[in-house]
């Protein structure tokens, strides 16, 4: 079978050539016809914005009390470690337990741990155990003295934060009055500028507790401890700041 070369004419060869750029156009106009713009790109930026920032607080008297009642040991066998810091735990569990109210004398366990002492070859010479024990709660008297009472454990740390029932007492108030003096602030701006409204547009609150309490002092504790005596440990609450903070931006009207 012998194929013989079809010659098109020029004339057909125009008209195929623009059949092709008419297709090419077409498909383009189409592309172009699905572009769609956003309605809120055409607005214009909004103008006479201010940043504005207010704060209110209020002193409470803290009245959460936590003690962290803690036994470190060491030696050479891990297991009788662990035996001797469970069975001291235990113990002071079975002492407290018939003092828990809820709320008010609060307990339970911490943190429990035993690590490997090494000597400067990397070899294990010996371990270090450690047991928490958490005592917590509104209580802060009974607290004291049945920590100073525990037998094994001695106070690691004392902390004194705002429970959640004195918080939420007086934290509606202060965040009124936070409120109020953004209010104020962007009605005073407003005017400053020359203008007699302002529109909000965001608004941000946050609060939170600022602790102006200085540090208790374990030491004397630890001394009573270490002379037999068993009085209660020395444990007054400080004070709190409940702060609450609004921020935002308002436009000016």
């Amino acid at each position: 079978m012998i194929f013989r070369p079809i010659f098109l004419s020029a004339q057909l060869r125009y008209g195929l050539a623009g059949l092709a750029l008419g297709l090419g156009l077409l498909g383009a106009g189409a592309a172009a016809a699905q572009v769609s713009v956003n309605p809120a790109a055409l607005q214009p930026l909004p103008h006479n914005v201010v940043q504005l920032s207010a704060t209110a607080q209020q002193p409470v008297r803290q009245d959460w009390l936590t003690l962290t009642l803690a036994q470190r040991v060491q030696g050479a066998d891990p297991a009788a470690l662990q035996r001797q810091l469970s069975q001291s735990v235990e113990a002071a569990l079975r002492q407290l337990r018939p003092q828990v109210r809820a709320g008010e004398f609060e307990l339970g366990t911490g943190h429990f741990s035993l690590q490997p002492r090494h000597d400067p070859e990397g070899q294990i010479v010996g371990w270090i155990g450690s047991a928490e024990l958490l005592l917590q709660g509104r209580d802060v008297a009974g607290l004291a003295t049945a920590a100073a009472q525990v037998r094994g454990l001695n106070v690691a740390q004392m902390a004194f934060t705002l429970s959640p029932q004195a918080r939420q007492q007086v934290e509606a108030s202060v965040r009124s009055a936070a409120i109020e003096r953004f209010r104020a602030s962007a009605q005073q701006v407003a005017r400053d500028f020359g203008f007699t409204d302002y529109r909000l547009r965001e608004i941000a609150i946050s609060d939170g507790e600022q602790d102006f309490s200085p540090r208790p002092r374990l030491m004397m504790a630890a001394q009573a401890r270490l002379d037999g005596a068993e009085a209660a440990l020395p444990a007054e609450p400080g004070t709190a700041q409940v702060q609450v903070t609004v921020t935002g931006t308002v436009q000016l009207q």
